[in-house]
């Protein structure tokens, strides 16, 4: 592609700087040295820059090049094995969100990003605390969605969204450092067995009947737990929102990858969001989200709510 930039500086000629994106250099031409052909993709007009609104077929590109993912051999290898290395290595408990262990994928944090901006919730429901920064994650983006919505209502910002994160074992100096957190105040921390029917009535109790609902599942990753969280937390998930399963990954590999764990192949997040599928037919997978990100411990565990 050919894009062509002028500008008028009140002194000398004015210029032509066009950029070729095949060889990614610049050229100069000055005005009048060659017209511009009607039938290339080059656009300019004298004192300022203008360029044709190409955002549909940019997104069109992007499906395209997702679709080719699925049958790129060499790709879907090298991710497999980075996946495989990088679980062994605990490669996820390498990054903070502002300023607190994540434990997650970066990949995964960037959906999670994607998926809370497309469908802004009010609430977000976490299963599984660890060491916040999954709450402080979701936290920064509820307070964005919120600032958001006061900038185009032209209204003073009002901390209305907030997350709920529970934990059967909130550790004293886990809980310390999400309470101290300038976000704090928009995170509500319940300890307790997620699949426990106080708790659940404890977390419904939270949520308005006109507030959208995401969830967040990240706690044992066994199949009957699991099983248990869907069917108590997604039927929460309102319609166009999402419930996110993690550690679906699983499923892929030997159980040798995750030694000591009571989860194993065949006793999984991934045998669960199959489980539950088959009776509930409210959700679906969103397959596009894991196909794009390549590295990710949730394929197959971005459940759309449909219906």
């Amino acid at each position: 592609m050919v894009v062509a930039i002028s500008c008028a500086s009140g002194r000398g000629p004015i210029i032509r700087r066009i950029h070729r994106a095949s060889s990614g250099c610049w050229t100069r031409r000055e005005r009048g040295s060659r017209p511009f052909s009607p039938k290339s993709t080059e656009f300019c007009c004298y004192g300022h820059f203008t360029m044709k609104d190409d955002r549909e077929s940019f997104i069109a590109e992007r499906t395209a090049r997702v679709e080719d993912y699925r049958d790129d051999g060499p790709l879907q290898e090298a991710a497999e094995g980075f996946m495989r290395e990088s679980l062994r290595a605990r490669y996820s408990y390498q990054f903070d969100w502002l300023g607190l262990p994540i434990i997650q994928y970066p990949q995964d944090v960037f959906a999670l990003q994607e998926i809370i901006w497309t469908t802004r919730p009010d609430v977000i429901i976490e299963t599984g605390i660890a060491r916040g920064g999954s709450l402080i994650f979701s936290a920064s983006m509820l307070a964005l969605l919120d600032l958001t919505d006061a900038e185009r209502a032209g209204v003073p910002v009002a901390d209305r969204r907030r997350v709920v994160g529970i934990d059967l074992d909130i550790r004293a100096h886990n809980r310390q450092a999400v309470e101290s957190h300038p976000l704090a105040g928009r995170i509500e921390m319940v300890e307790g067995d997620s699949t426990d029917p106080a708790v659940l009535d404890e977390v419904r109790r939270s949520i308005r009947s006109e507030q959208r609902v995401m969830v967040c599942l990240d706690s044992s990753h066994t199949h009957d737990h699991v099983v248990k969280e869907l069917d108590l937390y997604a039927p929460l998930v309102t319609p166009g929102c999402y419930c996110a399963v993690f550690d679906t990954v699983i499923e892929e590999f030997e159980t040798a990858v995750f030694p000591g764990r009571p989860w194993s192949q065949g006793n999984n997040p991934m045998t669960a969001v199959r489980d539950f599928l088959a009776r509930d037919s409210r959700f679906e997978i969103d397959a596009s989200i894991s196909d794009k990100l390549l590295l990710t411990v949730a394929r197959g565990g971005f459940l759309k709510r449909v219906a």
